[in-house]
């Protein structure tokens, strides 16, 4: 028995050694069971290992976080746990660092829980001011995405090679600049590259470091500059596994076709999604590469380039096809048979491709199954003419766009029956007709464009009654009726109550707009202007709390208008004009301090012209107050306007002078620097609507509208007013200026020497004044100027001859009796011409009397101040002799020894 105790003894004895081993093999494997618990808090938590939390700390400190989103990264006892930092992810086996998420769509998501959905539109949530190499303590990281974090045009480290276990690296919409960094081929586990969108230098051999990455299957390198390597296609081929290939905007050379390119045998075998948009080439070789890949090939977007000619049937056997965009091409047909087969086709772009014939026949071109599988049609912008057919066969149809074409009749009854539709543009056509009342069975759709068509008739509750989803509307230019009564509830504000863009103009709705007020709260465009409406503006103008554009414009409103609108404070644009509101200006709009255009000409609005435009509205781009009856005298404060690149003041009762702080317009004092169109982006339940802001006034004699390059036109109008004093020499510093319009004040003095200053004028109209003395020389020099009225002043003496002013028709100088010489018929009594050449300069430019003066004075000072002394003061004279000898004595030894030398 006492052996066998013995002997029990000893196995308990074995078993715990066991223990003890094979404790101590687990901490060698997994260093976060060490004896030491580096990595276990008193309560038994498992931790980050303390060299990669700091290297996480350390790589934050390279970071500006305005959002506060990485608060949690911070060394308090409570929270080192990195593993639960956001953005980090650990792995479960060994508590290592393996995944940050970084990028916008993982902060967007953390920054939505923060506000607790309340968000807003942020382009970027980090910004980088160096991204720290400390990074390399993250040895085991295998993903890194940092997406869309600002790094303001920093180069990529280098040690981004030393990364070697990254199998997922985005880098994208970084705004990394400087070299392109090829070290990335040093990491060649890499599955997924994404260097899209930032800002590098031209990438150059590709050749030497991409085929490196053997085990790549998405690649993106969109807006990196590779036009300069020829053998894109060629290096491309090596990558066995790529899936998904983006190089979009890279500016691509048209591909040299090589057979070892197209049969390399490693080449791979089921690329999936290509995209080469934006890239300009004009070589078809690229279709015999794509051939490789019909059964592969699911997404293919040869978007905006400059392809000619038949769309390929090379297209006709990638029969996998899912996306087709070809769109911002140059092709002059289809062939035929490129769609025939394509019946997993569910997405097709030929937009702007400069396609023609009937519709009709285009559709004809799509087989039974691919008219069934068509989810997205886009032929927008094409010379596609005939009737809209019956186009029931698509009965998957989600979005289409005909938009842009020479489309002619009705809008087909058939319409009603595509029940899936989303998204319909049938704008800018020649339409015609009565609207079909099928579209409103449409209970689906969520976008609808009429506009710029034909139709007619009257809205009635059968177009809207079921288009419950839509939410942007837009039936301008057209012919349709619409009454809005008191008496009757019309069925648009009812059924379209989510509706966030509405455009209604130029049509023949009359009537109020009161019964607005309950049903487009959600709204953030309106454009009612050019119809017939009328009646005050309601005051439940508050509810439309996210309005950004109101037009009520070209219609016959009355009464004041309400100071309701000083509470909608996102609005940025803002048109009343021609209507026949009275009253001063509410106070309360300089609450909208996020107003750029200001619009409310031609009404009968009256008082002084209020301060606070100039002192809370200080992003206005635009200012038109013409043809009113504002009075008093031109605040000052509006001279705080520097972003204002049109002001018109005109036709009003404004008195007093010109304010001398014009200079402090700092957007007309700059030349260029300007967009040419004004836009806003208006955020929609679907995405966003870009809206270009108009403005009509009067140019070169004419009205007009402009639109596409009303950013480029800066002007001042202060005419038809009664503006007194001199025209102030500040107006000269507002280079920018392409139209300046004083006439019919009672302005006078003499026009400043400076006028010449404002190269950029097309535009001046003095007329009409008490301006007198000589018409500067200088104004001659402005060569663009096209328009010049100077009739009807005091001007005198004789018209500078050049090759500008004599242009001009004689009426322009019209009014002025003792002005003469060319084009006036009145010839100067005496022969002094006053000729521009290159010798001639103004009284106050460089060369004047003053400078003749002051030289004298110069030489008088100079002079006598250095001999008068030397000839008055005897010991002056005589230091400076002593000088002159030792100087002598000098320079004679120097040459002595020089000439010694070469000796």
């Amino acid at each position: 028995m006492e052996g066998d105790r013995i002997r029990i003894r000893c196995l308990n004895k074995l078993f715990r050694a066991l223990i003890v081993v094979f404790t101590l093999l687990q901490c060698a494997v997994n260093p976060s069971l060490s004896l030491g618990f580096k990595n276990i808090s008193s309560e038994g938590v498992v931790r980050c290992f303390e060299r990669e939390r700091e290297a996480l700390l350390a790589f934050k400190h390279g970071l500006v976080d305005h959002y506060h989103l990485l608060s949690s990264w911070v060394r308090e006892e409570h929270k080192q746990d990195c593993c639960k930092w956001v953005g980090v992810h650990c792995s479960n086996r060994t508590n290592h660092v393996t995944q940050l998420h970084l990028g916008w769509y993982s902060l967007n998501e953390s920054y939505s829980h923060q506000q607790k959905g309340d968000t807003q539109d942020i382009n970027y949530f980090l910004q980088g001011k160096m991204m720290s190499p400390k990074l390399l303590e993250l040895q085991h990281l295998k993903y890194l995405d940092l997406y869309g974090v600002n790094f303001n045009g920093a180069r990529l480290p280098y040690f981004i090679g030393s990364l070697s276990n990254l199998r997922h690296l985005d880098l994208s919409y970084a705004s990394f600049g400087g070299r392109f960094p090829s070290q990335v081929g040093n990491l060649t586990h890499l599955q997924y590259l994404d260097l899209g969108g930032n800002d590098f230098n031209s990438a150059e051999n590709l050749n030497s470091w991409l085929p490196l990455l053997s085990s790549l299957t998405y690649l993106d390198l969109s807006s990196t500059n590779i036009s300069n390597v020829h053998d894109w296609l060629e290096t491309v081929s090596k990558l066995p596994k790529l899936t998904n290939l983006m190089l979009r905007g890279c500016g691509l050379p048209s591909p040299v076709i090589h057979s070892s390119t197209l049969f390399n045998i490693n080449s791979s075998k089921s690329l999936a999604h290509v995209d080469l948009s934006g890239n300009q080439y004009t070589s078809p070789s690229t279709y015999l590469w794509l051939s490789n890949y019909n059964a592969s090939l699911i997404h293919l977007d040869l978007s905006d380039n400059s392809l000619t000619g038949l769309i390929p049937s090379v297209v006709e056997n990638l029969t996998s096809l899912v996306y087709l965009s070809l769109s911002q091409n140059k092709f002059d047909a289809v062939n035929p048979h490129s769609f025939s087969s394509l019946c997993s086709l569910q997405k097709l772009y030929l937009g702007n491709t400069s396609l023609s014939g009937q519709f009709s026949k285009f559709v004809q071109m799509l087989s039974t199954c691919v008219q069934n599988s068509l989810e997205t049609l886009y032929l927008y912008n094409n010379h596609l003419s005939g009737s809209i057919p019956d186009l029931t066969n698509f009965s998957s149809l989600k979005e289409l766009d005909l938009s842009g074409n020479q489309l002619s009749g009705t809008i087909p009854e058939s319409i009603g029956q595509l029940s899936n539709l989303e998204y319909m543009d049938l704008s800018t056509n020649a339409l015609e007709g009565v609207v079909s009342e099928s579209i409103g069975q449409l209970s689906n759709l969520e976008y609808m464009d009429l506009s710029t068509n034909a139709l007619e008739g009257v809205g009635s509750e059968s177009h809207f009654s079921n288009l419950s989803r839509l939410t942007y509307l837009d039936l301008s230019s057209n012919l349709l009726v619409l009454s809005f009564s008191c008496n009757w509830v019309p069925p648009i504000p009812s059924t379209l109550s989510h509706a966030s863009y509405l455009d209604l103009s130029n049509n023949n709705i009359s009537g109020s707009i009161s019964i607005l007020c309950e049903a487009y709260r959600s709204l953030k465009f309106l454009n009612l202007s050019s119809n017939n409406l009328s009646g005050e503006l309601t005051e439940c103008l508050t509810h439309f709390d996210h309005l950004i554009m109101l037009d009520l414009s070209y219609n016959a409103f009355s009464g004041k208008i309400p100071s309701t609108v000083g509470s909608l404070y996102h609005m940025e644009t803002l048109k009343l004009r021609s209507n026949r509101f009275v009253g001063e200006l509410p106070s309360s709009f300089k609450n909208c301090t996020s107003l750029k255009v200001i619009d409310v000409g031609n009404n009968q609005l009256s008082g002084p012209i209020p301060k606070w435009l100039g002192v809370s509205l200080q992003n206005l781009v635009i200012l038109m107050l013409s043809s009113n009856n504002f009075n008093g005298s031109m605040p000052s404060e509006l001279c705080r306007l520097t972003k204002i690149q049109n002001l018109d003041v005109s036709v009003n009762n404004i008195s007093g002078a010109i304010p001398n702080c014009l200079s402090n317009l700092t957007a007309l004092a700059q030349i260029g620097n300007s967009s040419p169109i004004l836009q806003h982006l208006l955020s929609t339940n679907d995405g966003y609507v870009v809206y270009q802001d108009d403005a009509t006034f009067i140019w070169k004699g004419r009205m007009y509208s402009y639109k596409n390059t009303l950013g480029l036109v800066k002007r001042i109008d202060f005419s038809s007013n009664r503006l007194t004093g001199e025209i102030p020499i500040e107006i000269t510093y507002l280079v920018g200026l392409i139209s300046l319009n004083l006439s019919i004040n009672g302005l006078t003095g003499e026009l400043t020497t400076k006028i010449g200053k404002l190269q950029a004028l097309e535009i001046l109209d003095l007329s009409r004044n008490q301006i007198d003395g000589r018409i500067p020389t200088s104004l001659a020099r402005i060569d663009r100027l096209s328009v010049l009225d100077l009739s009807y002043n005091n001007f005198i003496g004789k018209i500078p001859t050049g090759t500008q002013l004599q242009s001009f028709d004689p009426s322009n100088y019209a009014g002025n009796p003792q002005l003469c010489g060319p084009p006036l018929q009145n010839m100067c009594d005496d022969q002094q011409e006053t000729v521009i050449s290159s010798n001639e300069e103004e009284k106050d430019e460089l060369i004047t009397w003053g400078f003749y003066v002051s030289m004298a004075l110069g030489f008088i000072v100079g002079f006598w101040g250095v001999c008068g002394s030397l000839i008055f003061i005897r010991q002056w004279r005589y230091s400076y002799i002593r000088f002159l000898n030792v100087l002598n004595d000098w320079l004679y030894l120097r040459l002595i020894l020089i000439k010694r030398h070469f000796n």
